[in-house]
């Protein structure tokens, strides 16, 4: 069990709670139309939902499972797999600036052996690691040839690359007084950094997104499909037409929730600028992620990580 000091519990719990939004994108990657839709919710939400995903439901379970059954290991066990520094066993604090929130996780760069958790779990993690890496990898194949791009693989091969920096990361919400519930901070507002994210989560509910047009929904569960985030780094690929998506976690209650999330990031010395049209203008100027990613490390979750990389001419 996560225990959080009473400063922290005064300031994670704020009125959070926000209607159900009904209208996500749902991408089935059997259908013809899917490049189509996945493009198309990238420039609307910069996230969608994925069914017909491939990845067997009976391992998903067993995957869920070993999650579950490690987080409820005591405390002192739990704390063998840490600190996190940035990788291992971690609670109440994300990052090492300040944010925080009611989660405990496992977060692991997802090309090593994932070591310090039980062997079983981590069997289950390199397979899902590769399962999912081939869905993402999928998915931005088939977004490329949608936006009409020469090379289909302009954006899964930085995910390929044998030096490609994709994490992954299980987080799990302990449950939470009926008093607070739906109002107690998980994982604060933030942005990924990477490419694209891929979350799965059991059937509880949590997940929050931030609209265009400013107001937050909650996303409804469903521990069949896959969720996608469009990130910062794939907002400045498609300079812009794509925007990374604005999302958080609450406490929902009774009930904890766990969540996996792979996420898909270039080799650290690949710069990432915008795959653009003859005559279009960069909206951005060149990085590398291994800049990128100190710098959005460097910040707290909230704050606009891209901001300093923008074109002072394109700047609102």
């Amino acid at each position: 069990m996560v225990v959080l000091s009473q400063p922290i519990l005064d300031n994670c719990i704020i009125p959070l709670k926000k209607p159900i939004f009904a209208k996500i994108p749902v991408v089935d990657l059997l259908e013809p139309d899917a490049k189509t839709r996945i493009v198309e919710a990238c420039e609307e939400f910069g996230f969608f939902k994925v069914i017909n995903h491939g990845v067997p439901m009976e391992f998903l379970a067993r995957l869920e499972n070993q999650a579950v059954e490690f987080f409820k290991l005591p405390q002192l066990e739990k704390d063998k797999s840490g600190p996190a520094n940035p990788f291992g066993y971690g609670s109440k604090n994300i990052g090492v600036n300040g944010d925080f929130g009611w989660v405990e996780y496992l977060l692991f760069s997802a090309g090593e052996n994932f070591a310090g958790i039980p062997t079983v779990l981590r069997e289950l993690v390199k397979e899902y690691v590769n399962h999912v890496k081939k869905t993402a990898s999928k998915v931005l194949e088939m977004m490329a040839e949608e936006l009409g791009f020469k090379t289909v693989d302009c954006f899964s091969k930085l995910i390929n690359d044998e030096k490609s920096d994709c994490l992954f990361r299980l987080n799990h919400y302990p449950p939470w007084t009926a008093e607070h519930a739906g109002n107690v901070i998980g994982f604060g507002e933030h942005t990924d950094p990477q490419i694209i994210s891929v979350v799965r989560s059991n059937n509880i509910s949590g997940l929050q997104i931030c609209l265009k047009d400013g107001p937050w929904v909650s996303v409804p569960p469903d521990h069949t499909s896959f969720f996608f985030n469009v990130g910062d780094s794939l907002q400045v690929l498609t300079n812009g037409r794509f925007m990374s998506v604005k999302h958080r976690v609450v406490a929902e209650g009774e009930k904890s929730r766990v969540s996996m999330i792979f996420f898909a990031g270039p080799p650290p010395s690949e710069k990432i600028k915008p795959v653009m049209a003859e005559g279009e203008e960069s909206l951005y100027r060149e990085f590398t992620w291994g800049e990128y990613k100190k710098s959005a490390y460097n910040t707290r979750l909230a704050e606009n990580r891209l901001r300093k990389f923008e074109k002072i001419q394109f700047r609102n």
